[in-house]
């Protein structure tokens, strides 16, 4: 079964590439993928029909418990025949449905495939959570198949209703699967049988659930709008994912699962009611139809309510009528979808005043259709008559719902009748319809299906001894399928339905006025389009009364129900510890009262330039404090990363004005301070419950000894990010690379290739000793910038301590692990350093000092990383793990490396390329910009080519 799914992956990934080469032929390859899942169905036939099952289960994640566990039963092997034969004959029939130069004829073939391999899961599936998972992708793939005509309104709105549908009908089943999984202690549905289920409410829950998703997936009322509409979809898609496979996806979950909860209170009451009122309503709707089309889409609907009441019946006969019917449905229905095709490909059309006399044009085509119509009406000795007999007599005992499945079937011939006649009878003073020749390719697959239908009914008895297995899970039974029991109550019930239903066609002319008015007392069409309309109008006005762009309100408001909901909680609660210490030292004191200070004068402030400062002194305040408790690399870090923040505020900063706001706001910076502290308070108490609240022994109290053996360093710190949570740092750094990039390209206005393009002087010599005499350059771009920009002082302490800087940093790189520092700080400051040469001569001196792309940087020490868990699986460790390599190196003498290194300098060109980034992009593209005259006017006065030279 894994096997033929990857055969369904592996073709799907392949489809468009083969419909490139080989055009609509390729349909002929790719139906191998749902024909070999019916050959192999069908060589488990032996072990099918004694009761057995086939299994295969892979192992996952087995932390979790989760597995790919597949089985096919009798109920299972019955879809599978049908989701592969008919997806494999569907799959011929496009070979020449489809023009030769068709558009998105490659993602078509694609997304059948992939359908036809997601229902082959979904089947197959003994797990609960990969039923949901498998589901859902049948519902992807039916979006992308109904709108495979994106140029057209009616597909886009028909692909973005079923999708719509399906989805929420799916989200409300996976609830149930859930609490029906969580209670039974098991997802493996072969073993629910024996496990305990819920009770009282929470059976009623889980059971509506799960009867709502299987509701929406096979368009039962009060849900069936959409799949008429979607009949915007092509032919081919609609007679295999209509009648063959998705709609019966929602059927095949109720007869997997009416054995183990028919017996629940809102079981029955749910599919009888909901599945009467679908078939009546269906087929009602049928018989005022005018397009082909249309005419099978509430047919269908009608058939699908009928096969919800009998799968949801719970009794052995109707679990038996049932299947019959569940393969009855599928053959005929089918292939009357392909007739439609066959009908509008060659006549051009297909509604019915305009198609007159094409049964003599194509008598094969309407031998085949009167095969299939007749076994959807129920007559003898076709599967549909089986079926019909079937159900007739599992409802025997049941007068009143026995008169309305009687009513029903007089629908059905009603409406197959009217399909005939209009697709191949000759109207009144209307001429032959004008036909193209049929392909043999397009006719196959019909007349297979067609003589199935025929086949099945013929061989009752065999397909009975077939389906069996699975009504027997009802109980024991006497009833069996077959052509002829004799006289009795079945055999005049059918005749009654196919006489009525003869007579209510014969006499459509005068229940015509009758059929157009009586309808049903609501569309749901309609309610649908009302429902989204309101509630996207609903959503707009929320949008519009809460959506101001205000950020301070925005802020206010998240921070206020911070405090209303957790912090009422805890003063409702009181979960805190009963001793709380609240210093250990007189300094500790002294720096919460510059750090509070500092926050209360940073909301007090006017000025931006002013409050920067104060936040980056509640910064450096909490570093202090990191330094107090005995973490000298947080500190370092803090210190660092509160820096590299200044540089970044003082770069935004240029571009907007220098107060907060010209009104007087004393009023509003009493509130903020009020919320401020109330913040601070329930982040205190949460804080404090959270350590409080710890009742196993932390993972971190192994750390000294596993840094030292596993890790190879004494840094505790810089051990833990580089090897014991690696993994949590590669994802981190992969975060940032996206981040830059993000930010960057949101600023730049050019593409960003690398340094600018160098000005006249820049680096220049002077050719004359007098005139290096009287030009003294100590950064090459520094007589870039206007004199009074300009501070000599700055540029020669720049150029006396930039390369000391970066030697620093590489310092604090190669003594990261066992010493404060690392690839994180390093980086930090050798980006301070490219900081300082940017602020002291510009932009361009930026350029000369890192002459290479951040984007590059970036990339490069994403792949250092990367590489230091391959160079650790080469090493014979886990990825990401670090391995000693001792080498003896002349002049050096021996060295002790420690892979963990490049990871560590990955990290280190990630953060030089992001504040590379920010230099660039905050700062220098901002330059530019503001030279340009490009954004808002600042105090900076734009530089004009000739100064530069």
């Amino acid at each position: 079964m894994l096997v033929l799914l990857s055969l369904h992956l592996a073709l799907a990934l392949i489809a468009p590439l083969l419909v490139r080469w080989w055009g609509r032929r390729a349909c002929y390859p790719l139906a191998l993928a749902p024909a070999a899942t019916f050959g192999w169905a069908v060589a488990q036939t032996g072990t099918v029909r004694g009761g057995g099952s086939v299994t295969e289960t892979y192992g996952w994640v087995s932390q979790l418990h989760l597995e790919l566990a597949l089985r096919v039963d009798t109920l299972s092997w019955l879809m599978l025949l049908l989701v592969g034969g008919v997806g494999a004959l569907v799959l011929v029939y496009c070979a020449h449905y489809f023009a030769a130069d068709s558009p998105g004829l490659g993602r078509f073939a694609a997304t059948f495939v992939g359908f036809a391999g997601a229902m082959l899961g979904l089947v197959v599936t003994d797990n609960l959570v990969l039923l949901y998972v498998f589901w859902e992708l049948t519902t992807v793939c039916s979006y992308l198949l109904i709108g495979q005509h994106p140029e057209k309104w009616a597909s886009r709105r028909a692909a973005s209703q079923a999708l719509v549908v399906t989805s929420a009908g799916g989200l409300a089943m996976l609830i149930g699967l859930i609490m029906l999984g969580e209670h039974a202690g098991t997802y493996r549905i072969s073993e629910l049988g024996d496990a305990p289920l819920p009770t009282g409410g929470a059976l009623t829950a889980v059971v509506v659930l799960i009867l709502v998703g299987a509701l929406t997936k096979s368009a039962i009322f009060p849900v069936s709008f959409w799949l008429p509409a979607a009949m915007a979809a092509p032919t081919p898609v609609s007679a295999y994912l209509h009648a063959a496979a998705m709609v019966k996806a929602g059927v095949y979950l109720v007869a997997l699962l009416a054995p183990l909860l028919a017996t629940a209170t809102p079981w029955r009451p749910m599919t009888l009611v909901a599945g009467v009122v679908t078939m009546l309503a269906g087929g009602w709707a049928a018989l005022r139809q005018t397009d082909l089309k249309l005419l099978l889409a509430y047919g269908t609907v009608s058939q699908l309510g009928l096969l919800f009441v009998l799968t949801g019946e719970g009794t052995r006969d109707a679990a038996l009528a049932g299947t019959a019917m569940l393969l009855a449905h599928a053959l005929f229905k089918s292939a009357l979808f392909l007739v439609v095709g066959i009908v509008d490909h060659s006549a051009g059309t297909r509604e019915l005043p305009s198609l007159s006399g094409l049964w003599r044009r194509m008598p094969l085509v309407c031998a085949a259709a009167v095969l299939a119509a007749a076994s959807m009406a129920g007559v003898p000795p076709l599967l549909g008559f089986v079926g019909k007999e079937a159900l007739f007599e599992a409802f025997r005992h049941d007068p009143l719902l026995l008169a309305v499945l009687v009513a029903g079937a007089t629908l059905t011939v009603a409406y197959s009748l009217r399909f005939l006649w209009g697709a191949f009878a000759g109207k009144t003073g209307q001429p032959p319809t004008p036909t193209r020749p049929v392909a043999p390719t397009m006719l196959a697959p019909v007349a297979v299906l067609a003589l199935a239908g025929l086949v099945t009914g013929v061989l009752a008895g065999p397909v009975d001894v077939l389906l069996v297995p699975y009504a027997g899970r009802f109980g024991p039974g006497k009833y069996h399928l077959g052509i002829w029991h004799g006289p009795g109550l079945a055999v005049a019930l059918s005749l009654v339905a196919l006489a009525a239903g003869g007579l209510l066609f014969a006499l459509r002319d005068r229940f015509a006025p009758i059929v157009a008015r009586l309808r049903a007392p609501f569309d749901g069409g309609v309610a649908y389009e009302r429902t989204t309309y309101w509630l996207d109008r609903v959503a707009v006005e929320v949008t519009g009364a809460t959506q101001r762009g205000s950020l301070p309100q925005y802020l206010g408001t998240i921070l206020v129900v911070l405090v209303v909901v957790p912090g009422g909680a805890l003063l409702l609660g009181r979960p805190w510890p009963e001793r709380i210490t609240l210093w250990q030292s007189p300094v500790q004191l002294m720096i919460a009262g510059v750090l509070i200070t500092a926050a209360v004068l940073t909301v007090r402030a006017r000025r931006r330039l002013t409050a920067m400062i104060l936040v980056g002194v509640t910064g450096y305040g909490t570093a202090m404090m990191f330094v107090l408790n005995g973490a000298p690399d947080l500190a370092l870090t803090q210190f660092l990363v509160e820096t590299v923040s200044i540089v970044m505020f003082v770069l935004v900063l240029r571009r907007f004005p220098a107060n907060f706001s010209a009104r007087p706001l004393r009023r509003s910076r009493w509130l903020r301070v009020a919320i401020g502290t109330a913040v601070g308070l329930v982040m205190t108490g949460l804080a404090l419950v959270a350590a409080g609240g710890r009742k196993a022994v932390p993972i971190s109290v192994d750390f000294a000894e596993l840094a030292v053996s596993y890790g190879h360093g004494r840094n505790i710190v810089n051990v833990t990010l580089v090897d014991i949570r690696a993994w949590d740092t590669m994802g981190e750094i992969a975060v940032l690379v996206v981040a830059a990039t993000g930010v960057a390209s949101l600023i730049f206005q050019r593409p960003r290739a690398g340094p600018g393009p160098r000005r006249p002087n820049v680096g220049r010599r002077a050719h004359s000793r007098s005139d290096r005499r009287r030009e003294r350059v100590w950064l090459r771009a520094g007589p870039t910038l206007r004199d009074r920009r300009r501070s000599i002082v700055f540029e020669v302490v720049t150029r006396l301590i930039f390369h000391t800087i970066v030697l620093f940093s590489l310092y604090l790189v190669f003594s990261g692990h066992n010493a404060p520092g690392g690839g994180f700080s390093g980086g930090l400051v050798a980006g301070l350093a490219l900081a300082v040469r940017y602020f002291a001569g510009g932009r361009f001196e930026l350029d000369e000092a890192a002459p290479v792309d951040a984007g590059m940087v970036l990339g490069a020490g994403l792949f250092v990383s990367v590489g230091a868990g391959v160079l650790a699986l080469l090493l014979g460790v886990d990825v990401l793990q670090s391995a000693v390599v001792d080498l003896v190196l002349p002049v050096v003498g021996e060295v002790h490396l420690v892979t963990s290194l490049f990871f560590d300098l990955g990290v280190y060109l990630i953060v030089v390329g992001l504040v590379l980034d920010v230099l660039r992009s905050l700062g220098a593209e901002v330059d530019r910009q503001i030279e340009a005259g490009i954004g808002p006017e600042t105090e900076l006065e734009p530089l004009r080519e000739r100064e530069l030279t």
